[in-house]
């Protein structure tokens, strides 16, 4: 029986979870199921967004034919040729052999590479635009996201991004289509941590210039291949990608490994977090032997600092502790500050092996501890675990930025609201954000607005005398600070083509989409502060339209403007492998073939080859 969800008018989710899957891909655990996501346009055209794994091949199929309802399927978007998204794709096309495969060059030799059959495609570039009616579409491509054949696709007409696996999460959707229909953060969040990181991490450059490509595009809502679709709160989620693709810490504190047959290796670990704890350092234990590598992976991408500790095992690092390390390499780890604690009854060796696994990565800072365990910790080592602990301590402090204390910082201490202010001249309707809004008065009820002189809409205000002042909420998306806040009213007309808008009984534009109340008032009084005017004004109206939480200042700071990309070096040359787009940045190397930072592209070895792809030095471009 079919189970679809409706996501806007004409978009529907007709994906499927799996439950039963013990290890996703056969290798990352997924306790709690994980979702395959399918998404059908029923405009003049219909479109299916990319198919689902076999194993929920059955209800994909009863629900394409449902919202269907007997209409022909003309074109099926491949975005990722890998399985999980794809492996259903030859049955659809049997079903429904009119439809047309749109996929680019890359996609298209995999599809025959996985078939060995002929689709009827359409092969577009990110030049090509693609139009079904009332939706038009922009195709960008995402090498290494996680696959080199891997594209996204824009939605210009909804404002939507179908973004592949990006933005995706492990975990079964339980009924809810919407990442604001579940407590994400608390129930969500360390699943979307580990699937990127396990999934994606390694490929952390080209990441990083997907999301650089779509922060040129609008975005309202996006729809990813696994977990939920995203349509508030945007900003909150990009920015942990744009922390987690720069290999930058989330959390200044402590991630600590140990593997202990016998207990004592968990000790010292054990002790050394205690410590850490007594002064004041966030810190998160795991023993390698029964905890998924996987989790452990997510955690360090977290953490600021990890300390491994490991016994010897047969003249070596445990087994799963080396597992776990060079797993950890391989994802690329970096930007991290790294203590090692070894311990053998006989011949410790494991601190300098684990040392070298770590050194493959680049950006890595070694506390030299030396801290080395005989069989169980004695009395007198303590003072040793003291002084590795002081030495993180003080690591992790340093990285904590000193706290401003001037005017200026003072002044944000002050809590302040975020709203939209509209006015009308004659036709023209203009609007824009403000943060001095207040009641006055209750009897009778006044409410005062403190407005740039330059803004145009102060200028409206000030010939019209009425004002309307749309009271936003936690859920309002960034594109509306882009809009009203990001542009001028006196270049554009800022209500042209912008429809999430409704009018109150002066006349002026309220925009309720986003609000939880509506307030239209009228000049009674004005003041002139030099940069500012103050508008003193009677309630005219008040309309309640949602409980919503209102949105504050300090709110969309953290969870709705996203957080600023790492500047790049202007200076350093930077070559692109036109098969996968791994970035060849002259300033850093390849630490993970020995190639110190300084090389010259043109100095790099004949022999050397993309890390990624293997292809060699004439498919790199200069970026």
């Amino acid at each position: 029986m079919y189970c679809v969800k409706k996501i806007t008018s004409d978009l529907y989710w007709v994906g499927a979870n799996d439950r039963r899957l013990a290890m996703f891909e056969g290798v990352y655990s997924v306790p709690d199921g994980v979702s395959y996501n399918s998404y059908l346009l029923m405009d003049e055209h219909t479109v299916l967004f990319d198919t689902v794994d076999k194993a929920v091949g059955k209800v994909f199929f009863e629900n394409i034919e449902h919202v269907l309802g007997g209409r022909k399927l003309d074109y099926v978007v491949v975005q990722h040729m890998e399985p999980d998204h794809s492996a259903t794709l030859k049955e659809l096309v049997l079903r429904y052999p009119d439809v047309t495969v749109v996929c680019n060059r890359l996609t298209s030799v995999m599809m025959k590479q996985f078939f060995n059959a002929d689709f009827n495609m359409y092969v577009v570039d990110e030049k090509s635009m693609f139009n079904t009616g009332r939706h038009s579409f922009a195709f960008v491509m995402a090498p290494m996201v996680h696959w080199p054949e891997v594209m996204v696709t824009y939605d210009k007409t909804d404002k939507i991004l179908f973004s592949a696996d990006a933005f995706g999460c492990f975990g079964a959707i339980n009924g809810a289509i919407f990442a604001d229909e579940v407590d994400f953060e608390r129930d969500y969040v360390d699943e979307a941590r580990r699937y990127y990181c396990n999934i994606v991490g390694k490929y952390g450059p080209q990441v990083s210039a997907l999301l650089e490509k779509a922060s040129s595009l609008k975005i309202d809502m996006i729809c990813p291949l696994h977990g939920f679709v995203w349509r508030k709160r945007l900003g909150n989620f990009i920015s942990k990608y744009q922390l987690w693709a720069t290999y930058t810490p989330e959390v200044n504190g402590v991630m600590i490994a140990y593997a202990s047959v016998y207990g004592n290796t968990e000790n010292v670990a054990e002790i050394i977090s205690s410590r850490l704890r007594d002064k004041g350092i966030e810190t998160v234990m795991y023993d390698v032997s029964t905890i998924p590598a996987s989790d452990i992976i997510a955690a360090s991408f977290k953490y600021s600092h990890l300390v491994f500790a490991s016994t010897t095992y047969n003249a070596g690092i445990f087994i799963s502790m080396e597992a776990l390390l060079r797993d950890l390499a391989e994802h690329n780890i970096q930007k991290r500050t790294v203590a090692f604690v070894q311990n053998g009854s006989w011949a410790p060796t494991s601190g300098k092996l684990m040392r070298e696994i770590m050194a493959e990565c680049s950006d890595i800072t070694v506390i030299d501890s030396n801290i080395t365990v005989k069989s169980s910790l004695k009395e007198n080592q303590l003072a040793e675990i003291e002084d590795l602990a002081d030495k993180i301590a003080a690591s992790v402090n340093a990285m904590i930025p000193k706290r401003k204390t001037g005017e200026g910082e003072v002044m944000m201490k002050i809590p302040y609201g975020l709203y939209v202010l509209t006015a009308r001249d004659g036709e023209k309707d203009n609007g824009c954000i403000i943060n001095t809004f207040q009641q006055v008065t209750s009897t009778p009820n006044r409410v005062s607005v403190t407005v740039n002189k330059k803004n145009y809409t102060c200028q409206m205000i000030e010939k019209t005398g009425i004002f309307n002042v749309s009271l936003l909420t936690e859920d309002t998306p960034f594109s509306i600070f882009t809009h009203f806040g990001f542009q001028s009213g006196a270049d554009v007309n800022k209500f042209d083509g912008f429809e999430d808008y409704e009018r109150t009984s002066n006349g002026l534009a309220s925009i309720e989409k986003y609000s939880n109340s509506v307030i239209s008032a009228k000049v009674i009084a004005s003041q002139d502060y030099g940069t500012h005017i103050m508008f003193v004004a009677d309630v005219t109206e008040a309309k309640y339209i949602s409980d919503a939480p209102s949105l504050t200042y300090s709110y969309y700071h953290s969870h709705i403007k996203p957080k600023p990309a790492p500047k790049k070096d202007s200076s350093a040359r930077i070559w692109v492998c036109k098969i996968c787009g791994y970035e060849y940045d002259e300033s850093k190397g390849d630490p993970q073939n020995n190639i110190p930072a300084g090389t010259k592209f043109e100095d790099l070895p004949d022999d050397w080859v993309c890390p990624l792809c293997k292809h060699p030095k004439s498919d790199f471009v200069l970026k």
